[in-house]
């Protein structure tokens, strides 16, 4: 693709939560500080939530990665589960067995059983739920039965709540006011401002290998920052685009018209033009903007810039 073009060893804005791209938006490190604090505190309940693309699954992987031997993590992925599956869920991941089990009330003591071995351990049970608006209501009260389990002085098992702002409406439901009542610890995720845009890519970009010169200048930013709102998951998906048009073209830096044409082929950016797209986009064919990249590998460097102009209405 772009990699030899823009001398880089890795594609640096993947949609995979990749904690090596971690950046430390000051949103993100206030998140990751609240929920340190309290795990180290041994608290019930702690959820974090943003909107869709703020970057809650990279927070989570990170927190997974950076647990001390102190704890004993659980991870539930897709928490789109019955009661009885989530604590099969909960004792697979602790490596509980449950093969002779034949009721509920005895999931809740064979899992009672070993979180209590682990305590003895002088651990602590961590269960960390992704996308937790997905939890259905019978599972969220069988989720706070579970942490009912404690010694005189401890919680077995902490629970670490990710989500989309749909689960705060969610647990305010009044036959779910027990486990809201149980949240101790919150926090919600914030956007990027311009700033924080421009450094973030910087940073993914020298982080996947580049050494020279300015890929996205700050004229680009301001167009990044309308078509995505400072949400991190866009401004990678519009900025892979973008380098894709600036690599079809020959050049090595990213301009405004770059942007706005990945942003025309985004589905979910925001302010996009409709007047004049019929410029961008080959009148018998129909090919997205994006499409031209591809359409432009059967092409020499020369014969593409020529081929792009011809297409788009104006020269590169």
């Amino acid at each position: 693709m772009y990699l030899y073009h823009f001398g880089i060893k890795k594609l640096p804005f993947t949609l995979t939560p990749n904690t090596q791209f971690y950046f430390g938006l000051p949103s993100h490190n206030e998140a990751l500080d609240v929920l340190r604090t309290a795990l180290d505190s041994g608290e019930g309940f702690i959820k974090v939530t943003g909107e869709v693309g703020t970057g809650k699954s990279l927070i989570c992987r990170k927190l997974l990665n950076e647990l001390s031997d102190g704890f004993v993590p659980a991870y539930v992925p897709n928490p789109m589960l019955s009661p009885d599956a989530l604590r099969r869920v909960v004792a697979n991941e602790l490596n509980v067995d449950l093969s002779d089990v034949r009721d509920q009330q005895e999931y809740t003591l064979k899992i009672q059983q070993h979180l209590v071995k682990i305590r003895r351990q002088n651990k602590a049970v961590v269960l960390i739920i992704d996308e937790a608006q997905a939890l259905p209501d019978e599972s969220i009260e069988a989720l706070r039965l579970m942490t009912n389990l404690e010694t005189e002085s401890n919680k077995l098992m902490q629970v670490v709540l990710f989500g989309q702002p749909e689960l705060d409406v969610k647990i305010s439901k009044p036959h779910l006011r027990q486990l809201k009542q149980r949240i101790t610890f919150s926090y919600q995720l914030q956007t990027m401002d311009s700033n924080q845009t421009f450094q973030y890519l910087k940073h993914r970009m020298l982080t996947a290998g580049h050494k020279t010169g300015e890929v996205f200048q700050h004229s680009t930013i301001k167009a990044l920052i309308r078509f995505t709102k400072g949400t991190p998951r866009l401004v990678n998906i519009i900025a892979h685009k973008a380098l894709m048009l600036a690599y079809g073209e020959g050049v090595s830096q990213v301009s405004k018209r770059h942007v706005e044409l990945a942003a025309n082929d985004t589905e979910a950016a925001f302010n996009k033009k409709r007047l004049g797209i019929a410029n961008w986009l080959m009148p018998a064919a129909a090919v997205s903007a994006i499409g031209l990249i591809i359409l432009g590998s059967f092409f020499n460097g020369s014969d593409y810039s020529h081929f792009l102009s011809m297409v788009i209405g104006s020269k590169p």
